[in-house]
């Protein structure tokens, strides 16, 4: 099941694979994920912002952030063309949606922690 914001398949497929080393997966995700989003609001070229798209596309798709990683290719695709105006836009859609994002991963957390009890 797909919505707008996460590939539920992708994730239970990850939890079939990684079995206990789930939990662990989705701590370094969110962990990574905060990195990532610093990176883009920190980069001083449009190279070090197409880089730091690339990266947090290729985490979020691996991880069912199917919607944060539409919107990392489009930044990805988007600093490839000059001038850069209005990335700032951009910039801000991958924030809200990594918010969703975070919501979610760390609801999904707290369930496989709970019923790991």
């Amino acid at each position: 099941m797909t919505d707008m914001h996460i590939d539920h398949k992708v994730l239970s497929d990850l939890q079939e694979v990684m079995e206990d080393g789930y939990l662990q997966l989705l701590e370094t995700f969110l962990e990574d994920s905060e990195r990532r989003l610093s990176q883009l609001h920190e980069a001083k070229s449009a190279d070090e912002l197409g880089m730091a798209a690339h990266s947090f596309k290729g985490s979020s798709s691996n991880m069912g952030a199917v919607g944060l990683a539409d919107l990392c290719q489009q930044l990805e695709e988007r600093v490839k063309v000059r001038p850069l105006y209005g990335i700032e836009d951009l910039i801000n859609r991958i924030d809200l949606e990594y918010l969703e994002v975070q919501h979610f991963y760390r609801a999904e957390r707290e369930r496989v922690s709970a019923s790991q009890l």
